[in-house]
């Protein structure tokens, strides 16, 4: 079957994209900050820290409170998320219909994430879209250098045989439109908890407000039951 017209494939972020972790992540990160000083609300976090590597969001933290994070709190971070995760953690709607279609159409695509890969093996397994991306799951770590340096996704596109030119992302944070727009990819920015003018501001191509408006964009068809 034919790829997508002037297109070798899609690379997805995940947070936020592929699975609806940012509010779950983003409320625990603020409430563990409150609880060290620094008051902040989960809309706040999202704000600040939404896309970033956990390495640079401690830096923002660590800089804004004027001192060093109590020695626990990743610690506590970490447990606090798999708890509330395990409770919450559902695939992002619209993205299981959009991934179909793409698969109908013989599309090929991966995930291209901050996040170290336990943590997008937990999530990914936990939504049930793990054994859609074995193999094709990027992470930072895997570069050393996370978004908004394009490195990741120049990475995984190399990985996937895509060349850069034709390969399209889809992100929902500034940052991660920025490191995909610098590696010369043409961007879809996820409009549903960053507007849609700060992603094309950040270089995204075009926006939507749901996911499943991306297949028509990509020349695929969503199945209608």
């Amino acid at each position: 079957m034919p790829l997508l017209p002037g297109y070798d494939g899609v690379i997805f972020d995940c947070d936020g994209v592929l699975v609806d972790s940012e509010r779950i992540s983003n409320g625990v990160w603020a409430r563990l900050l409150t609880e060290a000083g620094l008051p902040m609300t989960t809309e706040q976090s999202l704000g600040i820290f939404l896309g970033n590597s956990m390495a640079t969001c401690v830096a923002i933290a660590t800089e804004m409170l004027g001192s060093a994070l109590p020695d626990n709190l990743l610690d506590r971070f970490h447990a606090a998320v798999r708890i509330e995760m395990e409770r919450e953690l559902v695939p992002v709607d619209g993205i299981v219909a959009l991934l179909d279609a793409l698969d109908a159409a013989g599309v090929q695509y991966a995930v291209a994430s901050n996040g170290e890969h336990e943590k997008m093996a937990t999530t990914l397994g936990k939504t049930g879209l793990a054994s859609r991306f074995k193999g094709r799951r990027f992470s930072a770590v895997d570069v050393g250098k996370p978004k908004p340096a394009p490195d990741l996704f120049l990475h995984a596109a190399a990985k996937m045989g895509f060349a850069p030119s034709r390969t399209i992302v889809v992100e929902d944070s500034p940052l991660g439109v920025q490191g995909a727009s610098t590696a010369g990819m043409t961007v879809i920015g996820y409009a549903e908890i960053v507007s849609a003018e700060r992603l094309r501001a950040a270089g995204a191509a075009i926006t939507v407000e749901r996911l499943v408006d991306v297949a028509p964009l990509l020349g695929v068809a969503i199945r209608q039951d």
